[in-house]
């Protein structure tokens, strides 16, 4: 069996053949809802003006996921805007739950653990950002 390996214009249209396959192909993966999942973000702004210090955790109503995770919550304690941008799924639902710290009877949102129902506390990730929620006593 002999194979031959032709130069010229044939070998340059199997070679330009591949090349738009290639690009179709890149094309292809980078369209939207091409993945199961695509990455996005949700950043969400919150005030605290309770007096005292505030536990702060978002939560996915998949259950599934927290931030910041690995049992670390976020602290307000000083009256300031923050904005917190978090990764998430493209239409995933994230919850806020907020409660003083030391005392997890005072909360505000879903609470600890996001273990209260609160259906104006979710936002859906869109990459977009929510309103100004302000914590107050």
């Amino acid at each position: 069996m002999k194979f031959h390996l032709r130069h010229g214009a044939q070998g340059n249209d199997g070679m330009r053949r591949g090349q738009r396959l290639f690009a179709l192909l890149i094309l292809v993966l980078c369209l939207p809802g091409a993945g199961s999942a695509r990455a996005e973000s949700l950043t969400w702004n919150i005030r605290s003006d309770h007096p005292n210090a505030v536990s702060l955790e978002f939560y996915s109503e998949d259950g599934n996921t927290s931030w910041p995770g690995a049992g670390d919550v976020y602290v307000l304690d000083d009256n300031e805007d923050h904005a917190f941008p978090l990764q998430c799924r493209l239409g995933e639902r994230i919850c806020y739950g907020a409660w003083v710290r030391g005392d997890e009877t005072q909360f505000w949102g879903v609470g600890v653990n996001g273990s209260q129902f609160c259906e104006s506390c979710c936002y859906q990730c869109d990459g977009g950002e929510t309103p100004l929620i302000v914590i107050t006593e």
